[in-house]
């Protein structure tokens, strides 16, 4: 006989959020060098690996790593492709669904020659066929069931805008980042609910020079939440009274930036789909990106859940002491 008194549907595992990543897989040559080579010259790389990112890619395997669920959706070359097979087995490997991928025949998937120096500073030349940026995404029910939060980016507000509209209609958050310069008309300023900027093209769409009044200028055209990463000087953000706040970087010893941005970004949209309180979430996707600057591998240096909350943990003991 069942005891009424106990609540197994209370003592069931919570099933993970799922985040839909909108975007394009690249596949990365990646190259350690001593320097950048200047024009005409030649420079031989310490260090060689071939992986796959693209903000998108990257972001999905961030979220995973942290514990949550990522899909991602966007356009890819030629199903016969070398590079096609091998981000799919990578994805796989990673456990991120794959589902929405879109093959376009004869087209080329992005991929990207990058060179990392000493600093950890990535330098990165990317070719995108032109011809990916017509291609025509699912229907909006399909990519949207058991969808928690879409993370896209600006560049992709093409094929993705009347989604995210949709996505707002349904209280579903999405979160877009930013590191082109948008039109102060562009349609993802007012189809999302957060909007993270890399510190150059927040001053580039603002037109300004300053990131706070960069800001507070974009908050006159949209409700979204408003934010600016700024790599080792932290993020600045307008909290719900439009006032700026600002959340410190962790110093690190970095030895690869690749794919960190796109690992915080990962982490913000896990955290906002948990419930975390802004400033907490800004903390634990700051936390995270910053772990995977200790580490080569672009997004597949990205940490585990377990290793982001101890390293939090002992920065706040260390700041506390």
């Amino acid at each position: 006989m069942t005891d009424p008194r106990m609540n197994f549907q209370a003592r069931a595992p919570k099933i993970p959020p799922r985040i839909l990543c909108i975007g394009m897989p690249v596949r990365d040559l990646t190259f350690n060098t001593p320097g950048v080579p200047g024009r005409g010259s030649k420079e031989n790389a310490t260090g060689f690996d071939e992986i796959c990112g693209g903000n998108a890619l990257n972001a999905a395997i961030g979220i995973v790593r942290l514990g949550g669920r990522a899909s991602i959706c966007g356009p890819m070359g030629d199903s016969k492709e070398t590079s096609s097979r091998f981000i799919f087995e990578q994805m796989a490997h990673e456990g991120i669904d794959t589902t929405h991928l879109i093959h376009m025949a004869g087209l080329v998937t992005p991929i990207s020659a990058v060179m990392i120096d000493p600093s950890g500073e990535r330098t990165i030349v990317t070719f995108r066929d032109p011809e990916l940026w017509h291609v025509k995404l699912p229907g909006f029910d399909t990519l949207l069931e058991d969808c928690d939060a879409i993370l896209t980016e600006s560049r992709c507000a093409e094929f993705c805008t009347d989604l995210c509209v949709e996505a707002r209609r349904r209280g579903i958050p999405v979160i877009v980042d930013v590191d082109r310069a948008m039109s102060l008309r562009e349609g993802l300023l007012n189809a999302s609910s957060h909007l993270v900027f890399s510190s150059e093209p927040l001053q580039e769409t603002a037109d300004v020079n300053d990131d706070a009044s960069a800001l507070r200028k974009i908050a006159k055209l949209t409700s979204s939440f408003l934010a600016g990463t700024r790599g080792p000087k932290g993020t600045i953000w307008l909290d719900e009274q439009g006032h700026i706040q600002e959340t410190p970087a962790f110093p690190v010893h970095t030895v690869d930036t690749l794919g960190a941005g796109d690992v915080f970004h990962g982490a913000f949209a896990l955290a906002i789909t948990e419930g975390q309180e802004l400033r907490q979430a800004l903390r634990f996707a700051s936390g995270a990106a910053a772990l995977k600057c200790t580490r080569f591998g672009g997004a597949f240096a990205a940490p585990q859940r377990t290793e982001v909350e101890a390293f939090l943990g002992q920065n706040q003991r260390a700041s506390r002491a």
